[in-house]
């Protein structure tokens, strides 16, 4: 089942803070009136400065965790959210296991659940690691390396990337297994991919032209990615964020979670 996260928090933000303010305001201050009459305090600025011994469960419950869920919506909707990596589509980059890091201001501020931008901070550049909103299914988190930005044309055929028919830097590195290492070059950044040994599936190859307002994308693991080649491109109104940090690798819960691939993403 596909939880969404989002939504639940900003849901359980909001019933604990009007539970917290309505006893707050018209509750609370009853109860300490009572308990400063029944003697147990001299005034009622007395009992004011009490623990509330009468306070409902539930109103405590709010007021323990509203402060605490605020935070964490804040920092995770506007600041830094995590995401693990579930497939193998941006190998050798990022491994199944991964926890990331996602910073959700790089391209501007966006409201959660509702994915109004409120701020514009800046666009997508070709290189970088994008987590965006599955654009068939958009409950769904992707990740993908941004290759082509709007009024780009790319061009995948033979195993090679061309972006406005120049072919994107590609050096071999070396064979592991059935599959070939390359280290490519994109926009400023340098990076890793793999390439099966076998034939590109022709549904992989084609070209096309970015339009306004979307990015192309594709996975480092280039034979084993549905990514833009195959479902289009990415609406600006799902980009997420850009990746930059592994912070931990738990691969399954059968194994124990290790820190050997903690560093920037690059």
């Amino acid at each position: 089942m596909n939880i969404n996260f989002p939504l639940l928090l900003v849901v359980l933000t909001a019933v604990t803070g009007i539970i917290w303010l309505i006893d707050g305001r018209f509750f609370r201050p009853r109860r300490q009136e009572r308990y400063a009459q029944s003697g147990a305090r001299k005034s009622a600025e007395d009992a004011a400065d009490s623990n509330d011994p009468d306070q409902p469960w539930l109103a405590e419950v709010s007021r323990s965790f509203f402060p605490i869920l605020l935070v964490v919506l804040v920092l995770r909707s506007f600041l830094v959210e995590p995401f693990q990596i579930p497939s193998g589509s941006m190998l050798p980059t990022l491994e199944v296991g991964d926890f990331i890091l996602v910073n959700k201001f790089t391209y501007g501020l966006r409201l959660p659940v509702a994915h109004w931008e409120i701020a514009d901070f800046g666009d997508p550049e070709r290189g970088d690691i994008m987590v965006f909103r599955y654009p068939v299914e958009p409950s769904v988190n992707y990740i993908k390396r941004v290759v082509g930005v709007p009024g780009d044309r790319v061009a995948y055929e033979g195993k090679q990337l061309y972006v406005n028919g120049e072919p994107v830097p590609s050096a071999f590195v070396a064979s592991l297994g059935n599959q070939d290492l390359h280290r490519e070059k994109l926009g400023g950044d340098v990076f890793s991919t793999l390439y099966a040994q076998r034939r590109t599936d022709p549904d992989a190859e084609g070209e096309w032209t970015v339009p306004e307002g979307h990015y192309f994308v594709m996975g480092d693991n280039r034979d084993n990615s549905r990514d833009s080649r195959y479902w289009g491109m990415v609406s600006d109104q799902h980009v997420v964020g850009k990746a930059f940090a592994i912070w931990m690798h738990w691969e399954s819960l059968t194994s124990l979670p290790s820190f050997h691939r903690v560093g920037w993403i690059q």
